[in-house]
């Protein structure tokens, strides 16, 4: 049987692990900070499905302003 001690152990190490891989992923598109550098990473999240690029697109548009992000699906 499993311990439930290891088991929400286990959940908060996932949970920090997902939110460490965010905000490093954050940080690295806090870069594309102008519109030609933005223009960049549409180009090269058009080459994805909408699938692939649905994290990063998300994460856009919590920090650029609405309507700025093209849609790409």
């Amino acid at each position: 049987m499993t311990n439930p001690l290891s088991t929400v152990r286990t959940y908060f190490a996932t949970r920090r692990a997902i939110r460490e891989r965010e905000a490093r992923i954050e940080r690295e598109m806090a870069a594309y900070n102008t519109p030609s550098a933005r223009m960049d990473l549409e180009a090269i999240l058009a080459r994805h499905s909408t699938h692939e690029a649905r994290e990063l697109e998300e994460i856009l548009r919590r920090h650029i302003p609405a309507g700025v992000l093209r849609y790409h699906g």
